[in-house]
């Protein structure tokens, strides 16, 4: 792991724990093993650190998914595949998440965009294959399922009650069940 992406994931941390007004670039320093200052040889300021952080994860969930989906024998294996990416993603990624809930306002308005349009398309790419699977489903119910379906798997910061193997299963089987697609 490069110096910047661990300095990412100290923040991120640190964001998921105290919000990311409640972090000071003193704080992140510190946390990081350096001075605060020293921070800026890696990111111009804090919230640069935000706009990578959640511009990164969100073109990262994108691509994976589009690769899922090309590598799947049919819109069923896709779904299955992007459903367990997505779990795999919301159990190893749960301070991302918990920082892209809370502090989602204190992103700049540039990477807020950015960050909305690449949502859009990853929730294109699941509604493309919810509705081959399910035949005349209107993309507005097909946007919705997937909207519903990332509010099962992201539930992970708050309901991983399970280490994470099995709640990996269970997240899975409940989110295949809930888009009406059987586990290959």
């Amino acid at each position: 792991m490069t110096r910047r992406a661990q300095i990412l994931a100290t923040a991120a941390e640190l964001f998921a724990a105290r919000g990311f007004h409640g972090v000071s670039v003193a704080d992140l320093g510190a946390a990081c093993g350096i001075s605060g200052p020293a921070l800026y040889k890696h990111f111009p300021s804090k919230d640069a650190m935000l706009a990578e952080m959640l511009v990164s994860i969100s073109e990262e969930l994108l691509a994976v998914g589009r690769r899922r989906v090309a590598e799947a024998d049919g819109p069923a294996a896709a779904l299955a595949a992007l459903v367990d990416w997505h779990a795999s993603f919301a159990l190893g990624q749960r301070s991302l998440i918990v920082v892209q809930d809370r502090d989602w306002e204190s992103l700049p308005a540039t990477a807020r965009e950015r960050v909305r349009t690449l949502q859009r398309e990853y929730v294109d790419l699941w509604a493309e294959q919810l509705r081959l699977v399910h035949g005349g489903l209107a993309l507005d119910r097909a946007r919705a399922m997937a909207h519903a379906t990332f509010g099962l798997l992201n539930s992970t910061p708050h309901s991983g009650l399970l280490p994470d193997e099995p709640m990996h299963a269970l997240l899975v089987d409940m989110a295949l069940a809930a888009l009406g697609v059987a586990r290959p």
